[in-house]
C-alpha cells in the first residue's frame, strides 16, 4: 500500500478564521500557513484558480512551510476554459484587451496573450517547484466539457504546457465517467498517466460525477465536497458546508486504503471549506488511515 496524505482545500478562508479552529495567538498569514502545516502534510491552493498567484506569494508558501510539505495549485480559471474576470489577467494583458464583457474565456484571447497568461502562471510556481513542495497542478474542467476528441487533445496540451510538473484532472461534465464512457476516460488518461480526481460530491445535478475511485497514475487524488442540499447555491459556502460523520469517513477509509494499493501516493483533500468543517474531517479520516502521512 502506498502513502496517504489528507489535507484540506483551504487555510484562509474567512469562515475558517472566524471558527477557533487557530490557536488564538496566530494571528498573521505566516503564523496560519506554519500552524496549518503542522496539522497537515498537504494543502491545496483555490486563490490561484480565481487569479495567477504573484512568484513572490509562491516563495512565502515554500518558506512557510517545513520541508515534506506539498502542495496542490490550481489551474487558474482562464486555463480550464471557465469565464474568467479581465481583473484577474495580469494588468498589462488587460490594458491590451480594451473594452472587454464581463467574463473572457480562453477563446477570446489572442494567441500570444494565452502563451503569456500560461508561460506567467507556470513561472510564478517555480519556487514552489525547486523546492520540492509542488506535488501537481490540478485542472477542474467545466460542466461544458464534455468527452470529445478535441478536449482531451486539449488535456494533452495542457500536461505538454506544465511538464515537468504533472497535472490531475477532475471533470464536472457527466459524459466523462457515464457508464458507457468510464472505461475510455480511465484508460485514456492512464495511457498518459494523468491521474485522474476522484470525486464524493452531490449526486443528481448536471455536473455530479460519481463517487469512482481510480488511480490512472503514481499518484492518486480524491476530493471531497460535501453532500450540501444547496449544491446549486451561487453561495460558496452553502454548497460546500457540509460536516462529515465518523461512519462516512469510517465508510470511505476503507474504499480508500483499497484505492492506495494501485497507486505509490494517494492525496485526500476536504473540500467541505466552510468554517472548520474540512479541518475536522480531514484530522478524523487521517485517524482512520493507518498509513496516512504525518507532518514531521
Amino acid at each position: 500500500m502506498g502513502s496517504i496524505l489528507v489535507g484540506t482545500a483551504s487555510w484562509t478562508d474567512s469562515t475558517l478564521l472566524a471558527s477557533g479552529w487557530y490557536p488564538k495567538d496566530v494571528t498573521s498569514p505566516q503564523e496560519r500557513l506554519a500552524y496549518y502545516a503542522s496539522q497537515f502534510p498537504l494543502v491545496e491552493v483555490d486563490s490561484s484558480y480565481y487569479a495567477p498567484p504573484a512568484q513572490t506569494t509562491v516563495s512565502l508558501w515554500r518558506d512557510r512551510t517545513p520541508a515534506g510539505f506539498t502542495f496542490h495549485i490550481k489551474a487558474f480559471s482562464l486555463l480550464t476554459q471557465h469565464p474568467t474576470r479581465p481583473a484577474a489577467l495580469y494588468k498589462d494583458l488587460r490594458e491590451r484587451l480594451g473594452e472587454t464583457k464581463k467574463n473572457i474565456y480562453l477563446r477570446d484571447l489572442d494567441r500570444d496573450i494565452i502563451e503569456q497568461v500560461w508561460d506567467r502562471f507556470l513561472t510564478a510556481l517555480t519556487p514552489l517547484r525547486e523546492a520540492g513542495k509542488l506535488s501537481v497542478v490540478l485542472f477542474q474542467f467545466p460542466q461544458w466539457f464534455p468527452i470529445a476528441r478535441r478536449n482531451k487533445q486539449y488535456i494533452l496540451e495542457c500536461k505538454e504546457r506544465c511538464a515537468p510538473l504533472p497535472i490531475c484532472v477532475e471533470f464536472r461534465n457527466h459524459t466523462w465517467m457515464s457508464e458507457e464512457n468510464q472505461d475510455e476516460t480511465l484508460s485514456f488518461l492512464g495511457a498518459h498517466e494523468i491521474p485522474y480526481v476522484s470525486v464524493d460530491m452531490p449526486q443528481g445535478y448536471p455536473s455530479s460525477i460519481p463517487p469512482v475511485l481510480a488511480a490512472t497514475a503514481g499518484l492518486a487524488v480524491v476530493r471531497f465536497h460535501g453532500h450540501s442540499a444547496k449544491w446549486t447555491s451561487k453561495d460558496v459556502h452553502e454548497r460546500f458546508g457540509y460536516l462529515y460523520s465518523e461512519d462516512e469517513l469510517r465508510h470511505w477509509a476503507s474504499k480508500l486504503r483499497r484505492l492506495a494499493e494501485d497507486a505509490e501516493t494517494t492525496h485526500v483533500l476536504m473540500n467541505n471549506c466552510y468554517r472548520d468543517h474540512a479541518q475536522v474531517n480531514a484530522a478524523q479520516l487521517a485517524r482512520l488511515l493507518p498509513h496516512s502521512a504525518r507532518p514531521a
